[in-house]
């Protein structure tokens, strides 16, 4: 089965009825766990930004409280899921200013673990990836913006 592309899908769903939408969205939320949290985001938390960033905060803050700092191999593992979950986060919301704070936020948490980064240049290559999708996502940035997250910034450096 070929599926369709987003603007038949855009023409489809426009020409469908409330009844309609509803059940393909919740058919859509029974398949996969994504879908859910999606669309949960686009209900509950879309509205209130600043909330959602908080809330993705704090669960990553529980996350990085798991590294086992002891081993890099385990300390490896962990923080590529970390950054796995804060992409899909930072995916959901599509905004610049929340995937600059979420990215700020796992790059300062990184650093605090207290981890030689030399030793591991696969946490080296990971924490210098997520300095450059930082970079991207401020070059998007109006100019106040990208300076209130470029100031701090400067102690998350390597």
């Amino acid at each position: 089965m070929k599926a369709a592309g987003i603007k038949e899908i855009k023409d489809a769903l426009q020409d469908a009825n409330h009844a309609e939408l509803v059940e393909c969205c919740l058919r859509l939320a029974r398949f996969k766990q994504e879908s859910k949290e999606l669309l949960t985001y686009l209900l509950f938390e879309a509205q209130d930004e600043n909330g959602y960033v908080t809330h993705v905060k704090e669960s990553l803050d529980i996350l990085f409280s798991e590294v086992n700092k002891s081993n890099l191999y385990y300390a490896k593992k962990t923080i590529r899921k970390i950054v796995r979950t804060a992409n899909k986060y930072i995916r959901y919301s599509g905004r610049d200013i929340t995937d600059a704070e979420i990215l700020l936020h796992v790059a300062e948490k990184i650093k605090e673990l207290d981890l030689d980064l030399a030793k591991s240049p696969v946490l080296m290559n990971l924490y210098k990836g997520i300095l450059k999708k930082l970079d991207k996502c401020l070059d998007g940035m109006h100019e106040d913006l990208r300076y209130d997250f470029t100031r701090p910034r400067t102690a998350v450096e390597i």
